[in-house]
């Protein structure tokens, strides 16, 4: 019986022993506690080995794990109230605004996470809710609900990392997503039909736009194909005008050497003087039956 509680106390002391081995999983890290007191190494993923239960205590802690927390408007369905979360833009209009924040703990700063990880994320809502408030205030209504879908997943995260920077809790803002935004209900139509205008006139805008370009562009090529069209003209007219230039000098002087060329040149000369001898009537025939009255000339 004695052999037997001493085997008990044995395998009690190792049980309490093996307490102090710990498995730290892929995308963990541990923060070490030793009598409440933080160590300053962070075992990664694999097996640690530390002291037992009592002595040492391992907080596990999944640094790749993205949280998300909804932050604004809840509409409530069936009841008339104003909604809790309903925010007021910067020219005194009423927005239903929700979105979601997406967290995950910074490595760098695992320690502070640690230590305020029980109001880490209600501090988070308090801090996107003050963003947000601040972000929809200095704007006016029909800014907040044409551009906030876009708008605020790209300019909330960087407004709300600095604010929690502030309060040291050791996380990290991955995104923000809209999850709601509109008008009131009782208005919600006005606005509807408000943004619809607002879109139909940039397509308009747009679509003027692109006639605009597609002109433009037509118009510079006509002009690069009038100054291809000069320049080419510019370069062969001038050598053509050459060509035909030489072409006649050369008949010309083909003309120039043929005998018979130039006795009907002084034939064409006599024919000349004859008619205007006829014609100022000088011309007196030798015999009297003939007719000295020549045919007009061409």
């Amino acid at each position: 019986m004695r052999r037997l509680g001493r085997w008990l106390i044995v395998l009690l002391l190792v049980g309490w022993l093996l307490t102090g081995v710990k498995e730290i999983r892929p995308g963990e890290r541990a923060v070490v506690r030793r009598f409440g007191r933080v160590l300053e190494v962070q075992p990664r993923a694999g097996l640690w080995i530390g002291l037992p239960w009592g002595i040492d205590r391992i907080d596990r802690v999944p640094i790749e794990k993205v949280r998300r927390v909804a932050v604004g408007c809840t509409p409530l369905v069936g009841i008339d109230d104003t909604p809790p979360g309903q925010l007021l833009t910067g020219d005194r209009n009423l927005v239903n605004v929700r979105v979601v924040v997406n967290w995950a703990i910074d490595p760098e700063a695992l320690l502070s996470y640690v230590e305020q990880q029980d109001r880490a994320e209600e501090l988070i809502v308090r801090a996107a809710e003050a963003v947000l408030t601040e972000w929809v205030a200095g704007r006016t209504v029909d800014e907040v609900l044409l551009r906030g879908k876009t708008a605020l997943p790209a300019e909330l995260p960087g407004l709300l990392e600095a604010r929690l920077s502030l309060c040291g809790l050791g996380v990290r803002v991955r995104g923000v997503d809209v999850a709601h935004l509109a008008p009131p209900d009782d208005v919600k139509e006005a606005f509807d039909r408000v943004a619809q205008t607002a879109v139909q006139q940039r397509r308009a805008v747009q679509e003027a736009s692109e006639e605009a370009q597609r002109k433009q562009n037509e118009s510079a090529a006509a002009i690069r194909k009038l100054d291809l069209e000069g320049d080419a003209y510019a370069e062969i007219r001038p050598r053509q005008a050459r060509a035909e230039a030489a072409a006649f000098e050369s008949r010309l002087r083909a003309l120039r050497d043929n005998p018979l060329a130039r006795e009907a040149g002084r034939w064409t000369h006599l024919l000349q003087m004859v008619r205007r001898l006829a014609e100022a009537g000088n011309l007196q025939p030798l015999d009297p039956a003939l007719d000295s009255t020549l045919p007009p000339g061409r």
